[in-house]
């Protein structure tokens, strides 16, 4: 895989690298998220996702379609995705909000964390 593929599939793969800032706040519930995310799309380098209240995921990734699903489960967003054709899994992720950026970090918290541009 080219070096610019991998580091869109590592990003997509965790829905999800920037280190933690004091100014991001946890997300806590499904509706708290669903404010946050609701007519939004989910914008970063070379990504355009969205994030629908009935649980789909849909966008972008380089130039490949990112489809997914999602639900809200004990305080974390658990996913998962397609990207280009390929099956990224499923995962459960933190998710933090810092006004209009939102930041995904797989494995519950302990993983990658990727951040995102509310538009």
């Amino acid at each position: 895989m080219k070096p610019r593929l991998a580091l869109v599939a590592l990003t997509l793969s965790a829905l999800c690298a920037a280190p933690a800032a004091a100014d991001f706040a946890r997300i806590q519930t499904k509706s708290d998220f669903l404010d946050a995310v609701t007519g939004k799309r989910l914008t970063r380098a070379l990504v355009d996702l969205r994030v629908s209240p009935g649980g789909a995921i849909s966008g972008t990734g380089a130039v490949w379609e990112v489809t997914g699903v999602w639900s809200w489960e004990g305080g974390y967003f658990c996913r998962t995705l397609v990207w280009g054709g390929k099956d990224l899994g499923y995962n459960c992720q933190t998710v933090s909000r810092d006004g209009a950026k939102i930041r995904f970090t797989s494995d519950k918290g302990a993983g990658e964390s990727a951040d995102f541009n509310l538009r």
